[in-house]
């Protein structure tokens, strides 16, 4: 099964600072795109359709993925591991505060089947909108991980979550210590496409997209509402 994860900040001329709580980017700082463009890559490099849209929600904050990917999988529409193309400005894989500490030594000591504990990481303030996608790997949920970057957005993928190949390989001490309990961490196939245009992908059985409100202008809004025209609502 394959997820297509979109957030809103990929479709800006380039990154925003992060905005305080509460509170939206200048308007200065990107433009986003068209209309023209943003169909075009829906439809060309998504293989999306209006005709024929996917089951899907939009939301305000990208964590809350979670909350949805974990819906569809207690109802048995989604089946784990899945396959996620994640479009985004960001690789939201806790390359900034509060970082990988938390999910590979607190998250990976605990049972596989016990570790989608998501309030409890919520309340402890480690999980957030630039870190779920690092969690999501941890709950062994994801299979194959695929990055389309905004073409002017910054690497920020933490070097040690990759194994010599380049694919996603969770270690830690703990970790280490767990494998006779938990089993090897797995291996999760990771592509990257710096250029949008050499991404082609189609076929999938859910659509998420993120407003994320602190990296994109109000202006960039609209988006979410030609997004709207290939999803049908799912609620969370």
């Amino acid at each position: 099964m394959r997820v297509l994860d979109l957030d809103m900040d990929f479709f800006l001329s380039g990154p925003c600072p992060l905005a305080p709580l509460g509170c939206r980017p200048d308007e200065a700082c990107a433009g986003a795109w068209s209309e023209e463009a943003v169909v075009r890559f829906l439809e060309e490099q998504c293989g999306l359709s209006r005709e024929w849209p996917v089951p899907g929600a939009i939301f305000d904050t990208h964590d809350k993925a979670l909350d949805f990917w974990r819906a569809r999988l207690e109802d048995g529409s989604l089946t784990a591991p899945f396959e996620v193309v994640h479009v985004d400005t960001h690789s939201d894989l806790a390359f900034g505060p509060p970082g990988t500490n938390y999910v590979l030594n607190v998250v990976l000591s605990r049972l596989p089947g016990e570790r989608a504990i998501i309030p409890t990481y919520r309340e402890a303030v480690e999980l957030d909108e630039a870190n779920y996608l690092l969690f999501a790997l941890a709950f062994r949920w994801i299979s194959r991980l695929a990055y389309v970057r905004n073409p002017n957005s910054h690497q920020d993928i933490p070097r040690q979550l990759l194994d010599a190949e380049g694919n996603i390989r969770l270690r830690s001490f703990i970790s280490a210590m767990m494998e006779g309990k938990n089993g090897p961490e797995p291996v999760i196939p990771f592509d990257i496409y710096d250029d949008y245009r050499a991404f082609h992908q189609e076929g999938y059985d859910f659509v998420t997209m993120a407003q994320s409100p602190r990296y994109a202008p109000a202006s960039a809004d609209r988006i979410m509402e030609i997004v709207a025209r290939y999803i049908t609502p799912v609620p969370l």
